[in-house]
């Protein structure tokens, strides 16, 4: 099978012009059958991962898959994944979640209680991160967390709170490094090669599908931890989430991105102050 992309088409029209044609037309199809909104994500990413879905499905043109995915909802659902990326780890930029215990969490602890919203939280590490986070400094009984993505089987996986131990000596090195006050083993149970976290701490969370793309505002909250979804974003739906998040938080409540995100140049700018700009930490005027 020829790579998709390729050589030149009909008409002096590229092969990769015509890909991208396609990425509209199946963007668009799914979006009218599931109402799942992937038409103002990032299409660099897009074109890269929707190659990677051809070769698992085995289809040679986009065309083939968008049959297949409009008429088979369990290959849909299978697909998924390539829409939405799912990369994470526990603790990941260690530095945030330093941050966060040192600085935004002294002064969460004034509010009576507290409610967090983890934004497209994938497969569950930056959530598990921030419910450790909050147990160890005393915070988990009175806060309640929001953990939501449009991916169910990410949803599920978040939920169960289950990972490989291979991946534990990276996720221990940099709960060392923001600033953990034990063990992370603390917080899990070993069961046949993985850890569960889900057990000892899932009781504070909620778990629930919801688009930033379609969506709207569920509750008021006093910090959003979004990290590196707004980067698979156009402008237009990064101005749009950015605006949830607004909508969201409290007077002064706290906005977490990633460390390649940024406010600035969006149209929401003037709505924060970037309090640690290094650590993408930024709080409501």
């Amino acid at each position: 099978m020829s790579r998709p992309g390729a050589g030149q088409g009909s008409g002096g029209v590229s092969e990769d012009e015509i890909f991208d044609i396609e990425i509209r037309l199946l963007l668009e199809g799914i979006y009218l059958r599931y109402q799942h909104d992937f038409r103002n994500y990032a299409v660099a990413s897009l074109r890269r991962r929707l190659r990677q879905a051809l070769q698992h499905f085995g289809c040679e043109r986009l065309s083939q898959l968008q049959d297949r995915l409009l008429r088979e909802p369990e290959v849909f659902a299978q697909a998924l994944s390539y829409f939405t990326v799912q990369v994470s780890e526990m603790f990941r930029d260690p530095e945030y979640f330093r941050t966060l215990r040192d600085e935004v969490l002294p002064v969460l602890s004034t509010y009576p209680s507290i409610k967090v919203w983890v934004a497209g939280c994938s497969s569950g590490e930056e959530l598990w991160s921030l419910v450790i986070l909050f147990a160890e400094t005393g915070l988990l009984p009175r806060t309640v967390f929001y953990a939501t993505d449009i991916n169910p089987h990410a949803l599920r996986q978040a939920e169960a709170g289950v990972y490989p131990l291979e991946r534990l000596a990276r996720f221990s090195a940099n709960y060392l490094q923001a600033g953990g006050t034990g063990s992370l083993s603390d917080h899990y149970v070993a069961a046949y090669d993985a850890a569960v976290f889900g057990r000892s701490l899932g009781a504070r969370v909620l778990f629930a599908d919801h688009s930033l793309a379609t969506d709207s505002v569920f509750s008021e909250v006093h910090l959003v931890s979004c990290r590196n979804v707004l980067i698979y974003f156009n402008r237009e739906l990064q101005d749009r989430a950015i605006g949830l998040f607004r909508e969201a938080l409290v007077h002064k409540g706290f906005l977490g991105l990633g460390s390649r995100e940024s406010l600035a140049f969006t149209a929401h700018a003037d709505a924060f102050d970037a309090v640690w700009p290094q650590q993408r930490i930024y709080r409501k005027r």
